[in-house]
């Protein structure tokens, strides 16, 4: 009798451990990156809902929505009865979090914000959500293809662009300064971002402030569903006042897909493009 028990004991426990590996089954996304993530390490069909900026992939758009980035409702979240809401620590605001723990509802703190911690954002993720393996996978073809990006620049760098800007904003000017995904890209592929010694890390910079600078080139990223024509008429009136800047004079003038704003594997793209407008492929 005692061994039939030991080995219902040793059955239940293999069945438990099964099931609490089993990955959740109703996720809730609170950021695009963290969506495109959800997809690319093979969650895509477990995810019923997302944010109103969740736009890749194509499919997550057709997801219910659960409000902004910034000001998910709860009501919408708790409504979707998750197993799991994802929640990025640099952008959702920290107290929804707690509300939703006090709730019972589980969360997944995301906490990678720089491009080296990517992979491991990753790999966190994978663990917590049960597909380890393939979050794993992915984050060893990220770094591989970082390491391959970095080689490349060093042995293959147009002369011409050393300093760079990257608008954000044309009117009044917006740049990328330190600490931001951008500025990553910049050192990883051995450009010197012009505001990489601003005290904020999107300053705002006047038509003179960039003259002096005289950056090599000038980047802009084309942000949610803009098209480059309404990006390059947005950005006519402050190009005007650079015409005898030497990078606009020369053409040296590039627009980036929104890529290069989200920490998710879409930055791979992103990288490609800056790589491709400074001369580093």
């Amino acid at each position: 009798m005692l061994k039939r028990f030991l080995l219902f004991l040793l059955v239940w426990g293999v069945l438990c451990g099964t099931a609490t590996a089993a990955p959740p089954q109703r996720i809730v996304s609170l950021a695009p990156n963290l969506t495109e993530i959800l997809y690319d390490i093979g969650l895509g069909g477990r995810v019923v809902a997302v944010t109103d900026y969740c736009d890749h992939p194509a499919e997550a758009r057709g997801k219910p929505k659960i409000g902004g980035f910034s000001t998910p409702s709860l009501e919408a979240v708790v409504a979707m009865k998750p197993d799991v809401v994802v929640m990025t620590k640099d952008g959702n605001p920290p107290e929804f979090g707690r509300r939703l723990q006090r709730l019972g509802i589980r969360i997944h703190l995301f906490d990678a914000r720089r491009l080296e911690e990517l992979p491991r954002g990753i790999r966190d993720m994978g663990a917590a959500l049960n597909v380890a393996q393939a979050a794993n996978r992915r984050a060893e073809g990220i770094e591989k293809s970082l390491r391959q990006y970095e080689a490349r620049a060093k042995g293959k760098a147009d002369p011409r662009i050393r300093s760079v800007l990257f608008i954000v904003q044309p009117e009044p000017p917006l740049v990328v300064g330190p600490g931001t995904l951008i500025d990553d890209i910049f050192r990883l592929l051995g450009l010197r971002n012009l505001a990489a010694d601003a005290a904020v890390e999107y300053p705002r910079y006047s038509v003179e402030m960039i003259i002096t600078g005289a950056p090599d080139m000038i980047l802009l990223g084309l942000m949610g569903n803009a098209t480059r024509e309404e990006a390059e008429m947005q950005a006519r009136g402050l190009f005007k006042k650079l015409e005898h800047l030497d990078a606009v004079k020369k053409g040296r003038v590039c627009y980036t897909s929104d890529a290069v704003f989200r920490l998710g594997p879409r930055i791979l793209e992103g990288i490609r493009e800056i790589a491709a407008c400074t001369g580093r492929l």
